[in-house]
Order: C-alpha cells, then sequence, then structure tokens
C-alpha cells in the first residue's frame, strides 16, 4: 500500500534593532502573524492565535526534498497567496558524520528560512524519513547508516511497492533499536537539539514536525488489519511516545519559541483513531504543540481514482478530531493531495478534502510545490494550478478576528461566515489570483463593516480587510466573495 505522497504573504514586523537581539532572547512574536497561543472554540475545535487574538490560517505546500527549492519557488508560492511551507530535513544529510552537523546542508537550510522571512512564508521544519534510511534504498534521505542496526536482517526491496520495505525484516529491527538503544536514542535527541540551537530564533520558523510517518515493529501479518491496528496502537502508546517526550525535551532545551508538532502513525489515513497519549511541553508559559496527520486515501495513492461511496474523507475525519480536541492542539494536516488531481473522482476528492479541513484544522500543506504533469505536482508546467487542484488556490481567512468561522464554496463563489470577537482588529482574507484572474467582488454584512480590498493583479494574490470597529462580541459577519 502506498500512503505517502510523494496576497497574502504574512508582514515581516520586526523592528531594526530586533536583528542584532540574540535568538534566544527575542520576543515571543516577532513577526506580525506569528502564532503566540492555541485558541480552542466552543465546538472543542483549536486553532492558532497571533498577539491579538486572531484566528490564524495557515495555507501552503511541501517543498521539494530536501531544501532545494529556489528563491523563484518561495517568491511564487507566496505571491499567490500561500503562507506556509514545510520543509523536508534529512538526519543523514545534516549529520553525514556522528557529532557534526554538514556546513552545506546548514547553509541551504538557512538560505531558505532566508527566502521565506523575505517573502512573508512561515517554515514548519519536518524531521523526515521513508522506509527508514538510505541502508535500505531511497537515496541519501533519512536516519544516517551510522545510527542503523539491522541485525544483519534480510531487506528485499519491492519495486512496485515501496511501502511494503516497512515489513521487511532488516527494517523492522532498525526501527526497534531506534526506539530502545540507549546510545542511538541520546544521538538522536543530541541532533534534534544541535539543529533547533542553528536554527532557533529564525523569524520564519514555525516550529518543528517531530518525526514524519512514524512506523515501527509489527509482530504477525502485516496485511492481516487487526495486527497492524494493534502494532499501531502498542508503537503510539509505548516507544513512539517515549520518542516524541524525548526530542520535545530535547528542542526545549534551546528553544522555547518554536511549536513542536507530534504525527500518528499513517493508519490514520484508514480511520483509525491515534492511541497517542497527551504530552507535556516544558517550555515556560502556554504550550506550543500540535497535531500533525497526514490526509491519503490508501487506493488513491496505490493508482486508483478516488470512489466518494468509500467515506475515506468522513471516516478520517472522524478518526482525527478527538485527540486534539481533548488535548487542546491545533490540526496542521502535514501531507495531503491525490498524485493525478486531473481524474473525476480525484478532482473530487481534492474539493472535499478542502471543504473538510476548513472544519477542524488550523493549517494544511500540500504534496507538493512542483511543476508538471501529475506525480503530485500542483502546478501544471505553465505554473498555473493543475486541472483539479483549484480549490487548494481558493480564498480563505488568513487572520480572523472572531470565532466560528464556516467558509463555503459555491458555483459562484466563496462565503465566510463568523461571529466577530467585538476588538475591532481585521479579519483578513487571501484572495489568489488564479480563483480571481479579472479580480474579485465582496460583499460584507452587516452594513457597518469597513472593507479594504486590494485586487489580485496578475500573479499576485489580493487581501480583502475587513474591520467592525463598533461591533459587539458574537456580531454575525458574512463575507461573500466571488470573480468579476
Amino acid at each position: 500500500m502506498r500512503l505517502h505522497r510523494t496576497a497574502v504573504a504574512l508582514l515581516i514586523a520586526a523592528a531594526a534593532a530586533l536583528a542584532t537581539t540574540p535568538a534566544e532572547a527575542r520576543p515571543d512574536s516577532p513577526r506580525a502573524g506569528f502564532p503566540v497561543a492555541a485558541a480552542t472554540a466552543a465546538d472543542g475545535r483549536t486553532g492558532l492565535a497571533d498577539a491579538d487574538g486572531r484566528l490564524l490560517g495557515l495555507r501552503g505546500f511541501n517543498l521539494d526534498k530536501y531544501a532545494e527549492a529556489t528563491e523563484a519557488d518561495i517568491r511564487s508560492l507566496a505571491a499567490q497567496g500561500f503562507t506556509l511551507i514545510r520543509v523536508a530535513v534529512s538526519w543523514n544529510r545534516l549529520e553525514p558524520v556522528r557529532g557534526r552537523l554538514d556546513p552545506a546542508e546548514l547553509r541551504r537550510l538557512h538560505r531558505l528560512l532566508d527566502w521565506a522571512e523575505r517573502y512573508g512564508v512561515l517554515a514548519l521544519v519536518d524531521f523526515h524519513q521513508d522506509v527508514y534510511g538510505p541502508k535500505f534504498g531511497g537515496g541519501d534521505r533519512g536516519i544516517p547508516v551510522w545510527a542503523t542496526r539491522d541485525e544483519g536482517l534480510p531487506f528485499t526491496p519491492d519495486p512496485d511497492d515501496w511501502f511494503a520495505g516497512y515489513f521487511q525484516p532488516a527494517v523492522q529491527a532498525a526501527f526497534r533499536h531506534l526506539y530502545d538503544d540507549t546510545d542511538l536514542r541520546a544521538w538522536q535527541a543530541d541532533f534534534y537539539t544541535r539543529l533547533a540551537r542553528e536554527l532557533r530564533g529564525h523569524r520564519s520558523l514555525l516550529g518543528y514536525d517531530l518525526f514524519n510517518e512514524p512506523f515501527g515493529p509489527v509482530d504477525g501479518d502485516p496485511t492481516d488489519p487487526a495486527v497492524l491496528a494493534a502494532a499501531s496502537a502498542a508503537l503510539e502508546q509505548g516507544r513512539l511516545a517515549d520518542m516524541y517526550r524525548r526530542l520535545i525535551r530535547a528542542v526545549r532545551q534551546v528553544d522555547t519559541r518554536a511549536w513542536l508538532f507530534v504525527e500518528p502513525t499513517v493508519l490514520v489515513g484508514q480511520g483509525v483513531p491515534t492511541r497517542l497519549p497527551g504530552f507535556a511541553d516544558p517550555r515556560p508559559g502556554a504550550p506550543r504543540l500540535g497535531y500533525a496527520p497526514h490526509f491519503y486515501d490508501t487506493a488513491v495513492e496505490s493508482g486508483a481514482d478516488w470512489d466518494p461511496s468509500g467515506g475515506f474523507v468522513e471516516h478520517y475525519t472522524a478518526a482525527i478530531t478527538a485527540y486534539p480536541a481533548a488535548h487542546r492542539l491545533p490540526v496542521l494536516v502535514g501531507e495531503w493531495g491525490p498524485p493525478d488531481s486531473r481524474t473525476p473522482g480525484n478532482t473530487r476528492l481534492v474539493r472535499d478534502q478542502v471543504a473538510a479541513m476548513d472544519g477542524f484544522a488550523a493549517g494544511w500543506a500540500m504534496w507538493y510545490w512542483c511543476r508538471g504533469n501529475g506525480g503530485y505536482c500542483a502546478l501544471d508546467p505553465a505554473g498555473r494550478p493543475a486541472p483539479g487542484d483549484e480549490p487548494a488556490f481558493g480564498p480563505y481567512p488568513t487572520a480572523l478576528a472572531g470565532r466560528a468561522p464556516a467558509l463555503t464554496a459555491t458555483a459562484t463563489g466563496h462565503t465566510l461566515r463568523y461571529t466577530a470577537d467585538g476588538t475591532g482588529h481585521a479579519t483578513e482574507l487571501a484572495l489568489p489570483a488564479a480563483a480571481f484572474p479579472n479580480g474579485a467582488r465582496i460583499t460584507v454584512t452587516p452594513a457597518t463593516a469597513r472593507v479594504e480590498l486590494d485586487q489580485p493583479s496578475g500573479e499576485h494574490a489580493g487581501t480583502a480587510r475587513i474591520r467592525l470597529p463598533h461591533g459587539r462580541p458574537g456580531t454575525p459577519v458574512t463575507v461573500t466573495v466571488s470573480p468579476r
């Protein structure tokens, strides 16, 4: 089974003097729109809030692995109204020899974060692995060979099913040692601490996705759903939970500002709720922890066109909502998107996934930002939204001065409804040029609202700002945006 992939930018608001302040001494919110707190709504949904209490919407894309995107990629992504990038990093590439971070890889990563800052985009650094690491194929990504202990057990790759490699004896042993061996645990934590020390305080750094698509030992037949579910639950409650505790402590030794996101196993994509426990954040003040599940349909990942009658979106939504609600964690979907959005079912899947995430997620990063004809590329060869991916390029609130948002799309436009928080702060909507090639029309109720509209132009997104300077808390607001 294949369970993995493959405007409005937020303004930088730091004073000039801030640039000379040591990173560890910088204030909590050195850029406009940086999420400083989790905000829980009456329905149990938790979002990310800025220093003004506005709920932030983060939308964006994964970048081509690993930190190899160009400045033009970041500039184009930001120009189209996106505010987030998820950046895969490889332990093997960053620390090919134990105890020394590779200067060239660090320069590449710093350069990418600098570009993100320049164009007003937040970056989520993803500690990425696929089938553990390079000893088991897949180039130089993942966990280093020097941190791979496979006990000399066999590994036979399946050229038609890369995910099957996780069940090979050598890979199972490697994961078991990573979770259990005292020295490997210490080396991994030390790597996280040193990288966090290197990146801390960067104004574009949202935080860290602590471990991509975690996996572990499966005792029994992995094709048996009951066996796989039991193994996933045991991992999440035991070895994986212990790893997350270690890695949270490791990052917090040097960085109390960044957000830290935990991932469940990939079984959440099959509607299996996570069994992860809650986690404590040792930072002073409110915790900055989040939940970063992936949103993939197994059949689609295997090449099928999506069948909506299977209930995938509904089952997935039901599976992921209880855990973040119980632990007050904002949800940021770290990966989603079909390998080919052009087929009829997958076109509908994109639309339905965007609508679903509007209801449960504080943000998302689609897989991924590239040009091509299929193969997960969100852009066609000319740089336009790939056919079928248009809903991902729709308008959305980047900052909401209110609560209980509901965004709906119709054949004629988009409607945002929310209740104002009474602060008078501006609600800001990104208006991507792809959705409004000839500009946008906007209407707002109540009539007392003040509207400022920067029209989309060329390839650049526009912005709509709505204020209710005299609105009382709870005032219903309706914003309708349609193409001109």
